[in-house]
């Protein structure tokens, strides 16, 4: 009589049977963590502040935006439940919304990419200079971030009377008969204010491609000529920019993030609203009605929109610098 061999699956330690994960896998994981924690525990201790700070002052105001989005607050009265009426009102009834929408989107893809490379361009060529005269362009080009009142400089270079410096040029050499309104016109407003970001944009990221060009282990360009590389552009593609990542990534947040909040220029310089809306950006209209109309729920929504597109930028931005080098 045949008997028949009846083969029953083999389940290695991991794997999931009847749709459960082992338990025993599981309870041996949080016992390997709870370990690896024991054995670092002065590590996570000295951590311990920071991480109460960021949670206390970042991540719960986060939270607790998200919440306050889906409700009608005015801070006067208790917080009313209203679902996605701030989100439909926000993209269905406010036109001045999709306005802000369409200049931010505007301006962060002109200033965000071109501000970037500007400072990554400038930072790569500084850096094969002497350290006292790299020094010395470094706070020349570095200083215009973060010296104060620097908007009246270029409020008096468009001014709209003809002592302005821009039209006093252009009336001289006759190519306008009557000063331009450089500041009121929807036309210039805008472009002004790219302009003004760029001249500004020099800042953190600039400083963070400066020190990471100068920790790059040179010992990598001589392994490199050995490889094969023959020129400067092989040096940046293949050595420079895949082990400076970390910096690049950092700038890119850096950049990415005055490009979409960008507000104090628009407020300062154009004035609050701007003509036709022609400079309101999604902060400016945040700052309307989180601190002027103090409708905090919509005001939340808003923010919330920022934070997500926001995050949508730098998640796509960290894939494309993941094919740096490739």
């Amino acid at each position: 009589m045949n008997q028949q061999i009846v083969e029953r699956p083999v389940i290695r330690r991991g794997e999931v049977k009847d749709g459960r994960a082992p338990r025993r896998s599981l309870w041996l994981k949080l016992t390997r963590t709870f370990i690896e924690a024991r054995k670092n525990k002065h590590a996570y201790v000295l951590l311990a502040p920071y991480f109460l700070i960021f949670g206390t002052f970042t991540i719960i105001p986060v939270l607790l935006s998200l919440l306050l989005s889906f409700t009608n607050f005015n801070m006067l009265e208790k917080p009313d439940w209203i679902g996605w009426q701030n989100y439909a009102r926000l993209f269905v009834q406010d036109d001045i919304f999709l306005i802000a929408i369409k200049n931010t989107f505007l301006f962060a893809a002109i200033t965000g990419p071109v501000s970037y490379m500007a400072c990554f361009l400038f930072a790569w060529l500084i850096n094969e200079l002497r350290p006292k005269l790299r020094a010395f362009l470094t706070l020349i080009l570095y200083a215009p971030s973060i010296a104060g009142n620097t908007y009246l400089i270029w409020q008096l270079l468009f001014a709209s009377d003809s002592y302005g410096y821009a039209n006093s040029f252009l009336m001289k050499w006759g190519f306008i008969m009557e000063p331009i309104q450089w500041l009121q016109d929807p036309r210039y407003v805008l472009g002004i204010l790219i302009l003004v970001q760029l001249w500004l944009s020099l800042g953190t990221a600039f400083l963070a491609f400066i020190a990471g060009l100068q920790n790059v282990d040179r010992t990598l360009y001589e392994a490199g000529s050995i490889d094969g590389i023959r020129n400067r552009w092989q040096e940046l593609w293949f050595i420079t920019l895949p082990a400076m990542r970390p910096q690049l990534m950092f700038g890119a947040v850096i950049q990415i993030s005055m490009a979409f909040s960008v507000a104090e220029i628009s407020i300062y310089m154009i004035g609050f609203p701007s003509v036709d809306y022609a400079a309101h950006t999604i902060v400016t209209h945040l700052v309307d009605y989180g601190t002027i109309r103090f409708e905090m729920g919509y005001a939340s929504a808003i923010a919330t929109v920022l934070f997500a597109i926001m995050l949508g930028a730098n998640l796509l931005t960290q894939k494309l610098l993941h094919k740096v080098g490739e």
